[in-house]
């Protein structure tokens, strides 16, 4: 039976992402709710897939036929549209982050217990990053010998014009760290290879934004797990002159080589993106990606069906959830002082 999905709460972009990605792999665009989202996301998502039909929650929610809701609504209203998906029996796909507070993570947690059902962040920056899919083979065919440290950079296009007043608001938002970083935290104990990990220090700061004190337009933070270390910078500081919206970068240490991902532009070098760079004992290699499938929503749609784990186990959802909020909570504020008390 084909699976049927809807998206409910529409606040970003990326739910371009699950939509794409699930038709993709052979589900069916069941509808999507115009209710509390973005008026000019919701536009986009009718243009692109016109013959869709608009519907209320409370259909997406009542109609037993939508197996699956895809969220990406305002990052603190999450959790709780979450758990109101999964207790009428839907399993859920959220937009990063899939929570903003140690309590909104607990009570999803308790809710997944409850009712069975499957709690999954689509991190893009690794799931739909078809370098990053092919990093993980290269990394589970020993290419590099045991991974022992990630080096994530995250930079972002502000885009001020286009951002709504959520934005600005780190009670909405959740902080820097929370709102970008948990991609690298993900990336972290996926190519590491590690359940769980710890904060060793982390920093946020507004430097180039006075005038909107509620933004830290930088973040970074450093983690370790049994095996290997990690270090994550994310800002909104991407040059007006980027042909995209960010030069994300992620550099895999092994024992025996290294990897280097240039997911979206090579500077003032190849065109494209899904770059990646192989450097062993034998050979130093650039690895065109574009081609190379991509796996979560295949597996996602497998996991619906099954009841397994294969896209992604649920507590590596919790894990990187867990120390993302965590670096945000303890994270040092390095505003300049003229700014912080602005």
């Amino acid at each position: 039976m084909t699976l049927r999905f809807a998206a409910l709460g529409i606040d970003h972009f990326h739910i371009f992402d699950h939509i794409e990605g699930l038709i993709a792999a052979g589900a069916e665009f069941a509808g999507f709710a115009e209710v509390g989202g973005s008026p000019r996301i919701i536009a986009g998502v009718a243009k692109t897939w016109p013959d869709v039909p608009v519907l209320t929650a409370d259909q997406i929610l009542n109609d037993k036929s939508i197996q699956v809701v895809c969220n990406a609504s305002v990052p603190a209203d999450r959790a709780e549209m979450a758990i109101t998906a999964m207790r009428h029996g839907k399993d859920v796909m959220i937009d990063k982050p899939g929570a903003t507070t140690l309590e909104q993570i607990a009570a999803i947690r308790a809710c997944v217990e409850e009712t069975g059902r499957i709690f999954s962040i689509c991190f893009s920056e690794r799931l739909t990053v078809r370098a990053a899919e092919r990093a993980g083979k290269l990394i589970a065919e020993g290419a590099i010998g045991r991974v022992v440290q990630t080096l994530g950079i995250g930079p972002h296009r502000l885009n001020r014009k286009i951002r709504p007043e959520w934005f600005f608001d780190e009670t909405r938002y959740g902080g820097i760290l929370i709102d970008i970083a948990s991609h690298q935290i993900d990336q972290f104990l996926f190519y590491t290879g590690s359940t769980t990990g710890e904060v060793i220090a982390s920093t946020v700061g507004n430097y180039g934004n006075p005038g909107d004190p509620g933004l830290q337009d930088f973040g970074q933070l450093m983690l370790k797990s049994e095996s290997a270390t990690g270090y994550v910078r994310v800002d909104w500081f991407t040059p007006d002159a980027l042909p995209t919206w960010g030069d994300g970068r992620l550099t895999i240490l092994g024992t025996e080589g290294y990897i280097e991902l240039r997911k979206y532009v090579d500077v003032a070098g190849r065109e494209g993106g899904d770059h990646l760079f192989l450097v062993n004992k034998d050979r130093i290699e650039h690895i065109d990606c574009g081609d190379e499938p991509l796996s979560y929503f295949a597996n996602f749609i497998a996991d619906v069906r099954d009841r397994t784990e294969r896209a992604m186990p649920q507590e590596h959802v919790f894990e990187v959830s867990r120390l993302a909020i965590e670096a945000q909570r303890r994270a040092e504020n390095l505003t300049p002082r003229a700014e912080a008390s602005a």
